[in-house]
């Protein structure tokens, strides 16, 4: 219903400001046609902190209904966080418009990538479309987003689309109210859009056929590098035995697991057994990766492992391509450790036989994300494209108008950002190890600070005084704080949930390292804990690491530490150590037992390392972080009991939970002839165990009632899955990341939940009161 004139004298007007992900997901285009549907007048435009809103009739009823309306009959990717609704100045207006955008600070969210919908699918398969065949279709509803973002807010020139002046048709479409490319930033077609390049990799020789001849490449067993979103994808025949060997040389990754993208769901059900949930993400807006169990096993594709990554089509370009080639691998065009690449970069010239470009830029590059499902829930491997830089809320304690930016650890790292009561983290940014990455880390931290208009009032980093991000965080010239590793796990998984503020949690967490408290290195960890502050209340009992940082990449010396603590007059007789060479065995034995270079460690992955080696199920040299976890974890057979632990109460100290009498008995069935699955099973089952006899210890001495289930090691489905049944049949409430890992990636979430506390408690302090919970704190 159009809106009549309105004599300004007698209309009533109202002003509306909506804060959310209202950016780029269609809002203005809704806005417009709610406006039509209640005869409203008015306009509504994007400004630096979400959407405004003027609105006039001679109904007030009708203004309430759009109110209302706005808020609850949203576009499919509209997410309100708040809005207010105030009396404004009625203009006389005659019809509703949207105008340009205002400029100003910004602070607003922009959405993620999001998969091609089904309406554009169908424009892309319809003969008769202008659209027919082209890979770059989108609309309000699909498309990218953060990946060709350059400024807020979200408007056509301030994206890599700048460079594409719309025809007619586009221009048509877009202006239209009731078209639903309306307002679509990214919108484009043959006539005025990017196009694609088909090059000869090495020669750079412009080559015809297009993605027809890319898929012919790659079924007689060609490497294609395929430029998408986020970065390039390396493609190969999974089929082709000599591809993916190919494939793996030049990516140097022998046995780490490789990516396939179906063509669609039967497809993918081939290879693996889906359930309800992994469907759902399968079929996702997101499209990530997502763990399955393997029904049919491709060699070469996740070799010694039971499960395998897929993920569907998520752009026009991968729906096409997919059309002829069925299944694919879909793997990043990264050299070994380094980001994904997303520019003409020489190095695909070695990775590859051809590359499929095109001329739109990319932003900011972004890996696919990796998710599986543990007790119906994700579990995230890697948060990337999809899903970010989806708004985390911080809870209402910790809510601070000073902004923080916090910059993770080492490993797998991430940023995040705070600012006016939300977190946004960054996409997963790799080792820091790597220059490459290092400039990856740096370039990221300038896009957030940009887009997201941030001028931090202080820096978080790791407690570790050598990790790269420390040594940054000391270079900002602003306040430093530090944080333990652990900690920082644990409070990512209560920033996450919505913990209390004042309320302690049992943090158990575990993984490979982190810098300890004391110095040492620490990874066996129950903490209690609350976002100030947190104490030991239990951990692993200390184990050398013989040649320090070898015993992580070697399993069988993790092994040899544990054998060691059991009988140390020599190397017992098992199956595992017939590979190694008996003069390097006794050399690791003698430097286990005289303390040389083997500093001690309460590290639960190099207890897996150990448990794996000594089934002789790990390689003698890990290709890839938790390769020998993973095969572990792999060969698990049905749940059938628990190996038995020790438990240790020193005067004054934390409590010592010890696996040596595990290793014990998994060294006597080894001599027996017990297999590996039933030992990996009772492995598992005296870990989730322990957890659970901690839980209880600590419910009995410092009334606790939640657990955090944090740390790398917590990417086991089987040990996550049994540790969070039994936990909750003991009654606890247990707490583990949904919506980030919970690897090293949510390091910089818990990082920017500890900033907040200390601001909030160096304010309480300044005022003279103390913190919630009423205990004093150091500052």
């Amino acid at each position: 219903m159009p809106p009549r004139k309105l004599r300004p004298e007698t209309a009533l007007a109202r002003r509306l400001h909506v804060f959310g992900i209202v950016q780029g997901v269609g809002f203005r285009p809704f806005i417009y046609r709610l406006a039509r549907r209640f005869g409203l007048a008015g306009w509504v435009k994007n400004v630096g902190r979400g959407v405004e809103i003027h609105v006039e009739s001679c109904s007030a009823p009708a203004l309430a209904a759009f109110a209302r309306a706005v808020s609850t009959d949203l576009p499919p990717l509209a997410r309100v966080e708040r809005s207010t609704l105030r009396p404004a100045k009625a203009q006389g207006l005659t019809g509703f418009e949207v105008k340009p955008s205002g400029e100003g600070d910004s602070f607003v969210f922009i959405a993620p990538d999001i998969s091609v919908c089904g309406a554009c699918r169908a424009d892309i398969r319809n003969p008769v479309d202008r659209r027919f065949g082209y890979p770059f279709t989108n609309c309000t509803d699909c498309g990218p987003r953060y990946t060709i973002v350059r400024a807020l807010p979200y408007d056509r020139a301030r994206t890599t689309m700048a460079g594409f002046p719309m025809c007619p048709d586009c221009r048509r479409e877009y202006r239209d109210p009731l078209d639903r490319r309306y307002h679509a930033q990214p919108v484009a077609c043959p006539a005025c859009g990017p196009s694609l390049i088909l090059r000869d990799s090495r020669t750079g020789r412009i080559l015809e056929g297009g993605i027809e001849a890319v898929a012919r490449l790659v079924r007689a067993g060609k490497i294609a590098a395929v430029k998408g979103l986020g970065g390039y994808h390396l493609l190969a025949n999974p089929r082709n035995s000599r591809a993916v060997a190919r494939l793996r040389k030049t990516k140097d990754r022998q046995r780490k697991p490789l990516a396939l993208m179906a063509k669609d769901l039967a497809t993918a059900r081939r290879y693996a057994r889906i359930s309800p949930a992994e469907q759902r993400l399968l079929l996702s807006e997101r499209r990530p990766i997502v763990l399955l169990s393997k029904s049919r096993d491709i060699p070469g594709i996740a070799p010694h492992l039971d499960e395998v990554g897929i993920m569907l089509p998520y752009t026009p370009l991968h729906d096409i391509l997919l059309e002829h080639l069925g299944l694919v691998i879909a793997t990043s065009s990264n050299p070994k450790d380094a980001p994904i690449i997303k520019d003409d970069d020489g190095d695909l010239g070695r990775l590859s036989d051809v590359v499929l470009t095109h001329n739109r830029p990319i932003e900011m590059r972004a890996d696919d994300s990796v998710v599986k499902v543990v007790r119906g829930k994700p579990l995230f491997v890697r948060r990337a494209r999809g899903y970010v830089p989806y708004p985390q809320r911080v809870p209402e304690g910790l809510a601070s108008n000073s902004s923080v930016i916090a910059l993770g650890a080492e490993l797998k790292d991430t940023v995040s950002v705070y600012k006016n009561g939300y977190v946004i983290t960054s996409q997963f940014l790799g080792d820091l190890d790597d220059y490459r990455n290092r400039l990856y880390f740096e370039e990221t931290i300038g896009h957030l600070e940009k887009l997201f208009s941030v001028s931090p009032a202080c820096v978080v980093s790791d407690l570790h005084p050598d990790f790269h991000t420390t040594r940054f965080a000391e270079t900002l010239g602003i306040p430093h704080l530090r944080l333990q590793h652990h900690h920082a796990h644990v409070l990512a998984a209560c920033l996450e949930h919505g913990f209390p503020v004042g309320k302690r949690i049992l943090g158990v967490s575990w993984d490979g390292y982190g810098y300890g408290a004391d110095g040492s290195a620490w990874g066996g960890e129950f903490l209690l804990a609350d976002y100030e502050r947190a104490e030991r209340f239990a951990h692993f009992e200390p184990r050398p690491l013989p040649g320090g940082d070898a015993a992580a990449r070697e399993p069988w010396r993790m092994a040899l530490s544990y054998l060691h603590a059991l009988d140390p007059s020599g190397p017992p007789d098992l199956p595992f150590l017939r590979r190694l060479p008996p003069r390097l065995v006794r050399g690791v034995w003698e430097m286990i037992a005289s303390g040389l270079r083997s500093p001690l460690s309460t590290s639960c992955g190099r207890l897996f390392d150990a448990v794996a080696a000594l089934t002789d199920l790990a390689p003698l040299e890990n290709e890839y972080e938790a390769e020998a976890a993973m095969r572990l974890e792999a060969a698990a057979g049905p749940e059938g009991g628990a190996y038995p632990f020790g438990l240790r109460r020193p005067q004054g100290s934390p409590l010592v939970v010890s696996f040596v009498p595990s290793v014990r008995e998994i060294a006597s069935d080894i001599r027996r002839g017990v297999s590996p699955s039933v030992i990996s099973a009772k492995f598992h089952g005296a870990l989730a165990r322990a957890a659970v006899t901690i839980a209880k210890e600590a419910r009995e001495t410092a009334g606790i009632e939640a657990v955090a289930l944090t740390g790398g090691v917590f990417l086991n489905r089987r040990l996550l899955g049994r540790a969070e049944a039994a936990l909750e049949r003991n009654g606890f409430q247990v707490l583990r990341p949904v919506a980030y890992s919970p690897n090293d990636e949510s390091i910089s979430v818990g990082q920017i939940a500890f900033a907040l506390a200390k601001l909030k408690g160096h304010r309480l302090r300044k005022a003279g009161l103390r913190p919630p919970d009423g205990r004093s704190r150091s500052s």
